[in-house]
C-alpha cells in the first residue's frame, strides 16, 4: 500500500464513459488514478500502480471482475487491497460470490458518485486497522504466544478462538487505550467476517472466561468498548 497522503485508486471497466466520469469525481476528490479496460490491464498494472484501493467492474470481455477478485485475494501480496465491486442489477449472485472471494463492497449501476465516494472513503478506513504489535507475554502466568496464536496460563493453552486471540493481542499491545466496539470489529476482520459492533461484546464475555483470574485485564468502558488496564 502507498504511504502516500493521496490515496491510490485503480479503476477497472470496459465502458470508457463510466472510466472518465470516475477519474474526474475521484481526481477531484484528491484521488490519484490509473484506469485500466480489462482484466488482464489491471492485473497487469496492478505491481507498478500498486494501488491502496480497486474499483472494479464484474462484467467485462476476456477476464471477469470475479476473476481479477479471485487472483488477487489468492496472492498473499495482494490480498489486503481493498476491492469495491461495480455492477448491473440483478446480479445478486455474482454480488454473493465477489463479496465471498474477500472484496470489500458492491456498488450497484448506475450509482450515486456521493455513495461511491463515502463507500471509498469507508473501505480505505477499514483497510488500514489499528497495529496489533508482536507479543509474547502480559502478565506473570499469562504468556501470548502471537506466531501460535495461542494464550497460556501457567504453561497451559487456555484454547482461544483466533477471533479471540487477536482481541486480546490488540488490547494486550495497547494497554490503557479504550477501544471502540467499531475498531475491534476493524481489528478482526481478516479473521471473520461474521464480526459485528454486537458480537464483539460475546466474543469479550467468552475471553474473559477462559483467562479465568486473568479475566480483569480487560476492561469495560461504558457507551464506548473495552481497554486492557494499565
Amino acid at each position: 500500500m502507498n504511504n502516500s497522503a493521496n490515496p491510490h485508486i485503480l479503476v477497472v471497466d470496459d465502458d470508457p464513459d463510466i472510466l472518465e466520469l470516475l477519474r474526474y469525481n475521484l481526481t477531484k476528490e484528491g484521488y490519484r488514478v490509473d484506469c485500466a479496460t480489462d482484466g488482464d490491464a489491471a492485473l497487469r498494472a496492478f505491481p507498478e500502480v500498486n494501488p491502496d484501493l480497486i474499483l472494479l467492474d464484474l462484467m467485462m470481455p476476456r477476464k471477469s471482475g470475479l476473476d481479477v477478485a479471485r487472483q488477487l485475494q489468492s496472492d498473499p501480496k495482494t490480498s489486503s487491497v481493498p476491492i469495491i465491486m461495480l455492477t448491473a442489477k440483478g446480479e445478486e449472485s455474482d454480488i454473493v460470490i465477489g463479496l465471498e472471494l474477500g472484496a470489500s463492497d458492491y456498488i450497484v449501476k448506475p450509482f450515486s458518485m456521493r455513495v461511491l465516494l463515502a463507500r471509498i472513503r469507508s473501505a480505505l478506513r477499514r483497510s488500514n486497522p489499528i497495529e496489533i504489535k508482536s507479543q509474547s507475554s502480559t502478565a506473570t502466568g499469562l504468556e501470548i504466544l502471537s506466531e501460535r496464536f495461542e494464550a497460556r496460563i501457567n504453561g497451559v493453552d487456555v484454547g482461544l478462538t483466533a477471533t479471540e486471540f487477536r482481541l486480546l493481542q490488540l488490547l494486550n499491545t495497547h494497554p490503557g487505550r479504550v477501544f471502540t466496539r467499531n475498531q475491534l470489529v476493524n481489528s478482526v476482520r481478516g479473521e471473520s467476517y461474521a464480526v459485528t459492533d454486537r458480537s464483539v461484546d460475546v466474543h469479550i464475555t467468552s475471553l474473559r472466561k477462559k483467562l479465568g483470574n486473568f479475566s480483569s485485564i480487560i476492561e469495560t468502558v461504558r457507551g464506548v468498548g473495552y481497554r486492557r488496564k494499565d
